[in-house]
């Protein structure tokens, strides 16, 4: 073979000495005058050592290959590399002729016992060797722990063993559940904590992509808010501290697969290569993608195995027929299980089928994965840990623990992160023994906490470790008071109300129209103005259409309620007792000094969900799939696919509300019809650069005054019953809430006269709409906005006795109560 040949060649001629012990006679010059074999390391033991004989890693000896050959010919070996390690030779081909025996007899048994195949005269290379199972003993034994890269949770690392080197390793996953994470998560702990190199090729992500999820994922800092280019102090300094970081990104248009594969070996000291993503759908403008992905998995598993380093692709899609047809050694498949706050990980090989199994939290608004433990079988024979070992207050501190045990996050000491993580498995194992040894550990690091970042995971195992020491001091540990154990504050997003949750909070026989003679029969009257409409509306989709088109792509998050704090103000979580003796938790709101005197002005807004109904813009009839648009069309309501646009106000919550919180995987995020008319109008006001980009959409024909009619009833009928109160009231808002909430019943058996989600969560989104846009125009005139929150609840610092004029006080629907409390008062919900 001549140099040039061997040159192109050149990685799987290394393999083919390294695997298989075979040499190739490669010469140089019209007379072939340079004659060199690239033989393994066999024949030159001295060449193991790179400090004896001149080293090259393979992609500069690919680039100066024709000068290595004159070198060796010349009698100086040349040692060959991969990233560090020794893997073949090139020698004088006349040189090794002379030292070796051409009789079969010597040929046949080598030292060290392998044996050689019989040598082919007529091919310019040596036999094959082959390999006793004493070879491959003593290359295992020899070689010491080899794991590969991790992913830096815990869980997933015990069940994979690490990424082996040259196999590619496949991560598949349905849209939205997260498979992209997982290869961030290898990229990060590899590069970031390892200070490994990694090659990340994006097809679909850009490279401004992947530097958010990254500093969302180290930081804890919020995704949406990252895509947005607002960084905090701390942020910006993560990301300067990353700028050196062994990353290197691959997001140029026409990425291959054979790209890829060119590109991989001039990276020096590669350690791990990433491809997010392959897409299942065919799409024209990534390659990576629909048929071609079988062949393109074919290059990729070479890749793997000629750099004999990992190869982790992701893939969208856990269709088994699909990833029957690809070249992977190992598949980690992620699967949604029927705790939202858990994925399931099964890895599986390809000769042996499943080998392990974890659990994983989803922290998609962080962008990251935390380790949820091992899929683990109690005693009981029931998936999960052991009920009833350990008190609320370790149970609380195991769980505040797992960014950093996990590794998503660092900083702790090692000890500490040591003895937090044997907390974890005592609990995970049912071990009470390990558990009670651990005790004095745990009351010596919560004694003496160590430094915690600022941040939401930082201030709850603060907490967790404070509530932890005032147990162990009183010597309660095991029984705490459950209220301990509770974050003391945060900063940015309002939780959820403590009281329980069911569902639609509805139950058998509200689908019932009310008897005659009821004070509002407001299921009746709902039904009578849909109805009557000329659009001929369809109130009901049929059970069997449910599970395709936009319907599955509906959630209760469209609404876009907001759940929002100013950022300079800090909220805290405090235990708090009902009139009904019903222990709960409030928010209390601490205010800055820089706020100047004042109080907190509580708003309340009256009937926002009827009051929305007013004019909401729905599609009576069904949804069809218009695709991507290149505008909004007024005539047209329904759902869209949006790019989250830009909000660089501090002052306000963005106003998609909780919708940036659940992103796909491109940043983007399905809204209705209100939102996109709100965003159109903030964008004719100069607030907003430009209209968001609409990549998808279900519509119909618009309109407004279907619901106008029960609008119109429930407006008279609280004129006429909120000055009588009692009980004639209280019948009134309950039924007036069930018959909204019949548009879309989340159980089966609820036999609703409705089942029209995408009607309900317009009706919601008008009213959150309406309560953004009102507290907008008071922090417009002047007013600062605390916090904002659901459809009805605004809280801003003002005068005592002078709520923002934006608002009109009344009783009537549109009309709000304002309340006023000092700071440090709790903040009363409901029937408090």
């Amino acid at each position: 073979m001549n140099a040039t040949e061997a040159r192109n060649a050149l990685y799987a001629l290394v393999k083919r000495a390294e695997e298989d012990g075979r040499t190739t006679l490669i010469y140089k010059g019209q007379k072939r005058q340079d004659r060199v074999l690239l033989a393994p390391l066999d024949l030159l033991p001295a060449a193991r050592k790179t400090e004896v004989l001149p080293s090259h890693v393979l992609s500069a000896a690919q680039k100066d290959f024709g000068d290595l050959v004159a070198r060796a010919a010349q009698g100086q070996p040349q040692v060959l590399l991969r990233n560090t390690t020794p893997v073949a030779v090139l020698l004088p081909a006349d040189a090794v002729s002379t030292t070796h025996s051409s009789d079969p007899a010597t040929d046949a048994a080598p030292a060290g016992g392998a044996v050689n195949s019989p040598r082919n005269p007529e091919r310019d290379s040596a036999p094959r060797r082959l390999a006793t199972l004493g070879d491959a003993i003593g290359a295992v034994l020899t070689s010491g722990q080899a794991a590969g890269p991790l992913f830096g949770l815990s869980g997933l690392d015990a069940a994979t063993g690490g990424l082996p080197s040259g196999r590619l390793t496949l991560v598949a996953a349905a849209p939205n559940v997260g498979g992209s994470l997982l290869g961030l998560a290898a990229a990060r702990q590899t590069a970031l904590v390892d200070g490994r190199k990694v090659l990340y090729a994006a097809s679909g992500p850009n490279r401004a992509d992947i530097m958010r999820r990254i500093l969302a994922a180290e930081t804890g800092g919020d995704y949406p808010r990252l895509k947005q280019g607002r960084l905090t102090t701390r942020e910006q300094q993560v990301a300067q501290q990353l700028v050196q970081a062994p990353l290197l990104i691959d997001d140029g248009s026409d990425l291959t697969a054979e790209a890829i594969a060119e590109t991989a070996p001039h990276v020096k000291d590669l350690a791990l290569v990433v491809v997010d993503r392959l897409q299942a759908a065919r799409s024209a403008r990534l390659p990576l993608s629909g048929e071609r992905l079988p062949d393109a998995s074919q290059v990729l598993a070479s890749l793997a195995r000629t750099l004999h380093v990992p190869v982790l692709a992701i893939i969208d899609s856990d269709d088994p027929a699909l990833l029957s047809l690809l070249d992977a050694d190992v598949l980690v498949t992620l699967a949604p299980t029927e705790d939202p706050a858990k994925v399931q990980v099964t890895v599986a090989e390809r000769d042996f089928g499943a080998i392990g199994s974890a659990y994983l939290q989803p922290d998609l608004l962080h962008a990251r994965f935390l380790d949820a433990g091992a899929a683990t079988v109690s005693r009981a024979g029931v998936e999960g840990s052991p009920q009833g070992l350990g008190s609320a207050v370790e149970q609380e501190l195991a769980e505040a623990a797992l960014p950093c045990t996990s590794g998503a996050q660092q900083g702790l000491p090692a000890s500490v992160t040591h003895v937090l993580a044997a907390l974890r498995t005592a609990l995970t194992n049912g071990d009470p023994e390990a558990l009670a040894e651990l005790g004095p550990s745990l009351a010596e690091a919560a004694a003496a906490p160590p430094r915690l970042p600022d941040t939401a995971e930082g201030r709850r195992l603060a907490a967790a470790l404070h509530a932890y020491g005032t147990a162990a001091s009183a010597g309660t540990s095991g029984q705490p008071d459950a209220a301990a154990v509770q974050p003391t504050a945060d900063r940015g997003q309002v939780p959820d109300v403590d009281e329980e949750d069911d569902g639609d909070g509805l139950v058998p026989g509200d689908e019932e129209d009310e008897p005659e003679g009821a004070v509002f029969p407001a299921l009746r009257i709902l039904k009578d103005a849909v109805a009557r409409s000329k659009m001929h509306p369809i109130p009901v989709i049929r059970t069997e259409e449910r599970d395709s088109g936009p319907w599955p792509l509906i959630s209760e998050d469209m609404d876009g309620e907001p759940r929002w704090v100013h950022p300079d103000v800090t909220l805290t979580r405090v235990p708090h007792i009902k009139a009904n003796g019903k222990r709960v938790r409030r928010d209390q709101l601490g205010v800055p000094d820089s706020f100047g005197k004042g109080v907190l002005c509580l708003i309340d807004r009256n009937g926002s969900y009827p009051s929305a109904c007013s004019a909401v813009p729905l599609a009576p009839n069904k949804l069809l799939h218009t695709g991507p648009l290149d505008a909004f069309d007024k005539t047209q309501a329904g759902i869209y696919l949006i790019d989250i646009p830009q909000w660089n106000r501090t002052d306000m919550p963005h106003p998609l509300g909780r919708l940036i919180e659940r992103p796909d995987e491109q940043g983007r995020v399905w809204v209705t019809t209100p939102h996109i008319k709100q965003l159109e109008k903030l964008v004719r006001e100069g607030h907003l650069a430009t209209a968001p980009t609409i990549h998808d959409s279900w519509t119909g024909k618009a309109n407004e005054s279907l619901f106008k009619p029960f609008y119109e009833a429930t407006r008279k009928a609280r004129t006429e019953l909120v000055q009588a109160g009692g009980d004639p009231y209280k019948a009134y808002k309950t039924r007036l809430s069930i018959a909204l909430r019949l548009l879309w019943p989340k159980r089966a058996e609820q036999r609703s006269p409705f089942w029209r989600p995408d009607w309900r969560l317009s009706m919601v989104a008008e009213a959150s709409v309406r309560h953004w846009s009102v507290a907008f125009r008071a922090v417009q005139d002047g007013h600062t906005l605390i916090a904002l929150r659901n459809v009805d609840a605004a809280v801003f610092w003002t005068p005592d006795g002078t709520p923002p004029a934006t608002y009109r006080i009344g009783t009537g629907f549109g009309e709000v109560k304002a309340k006023f409390i000092q700071p440090g008062e709790i903040i009363p919900e409901g029937d408090d």
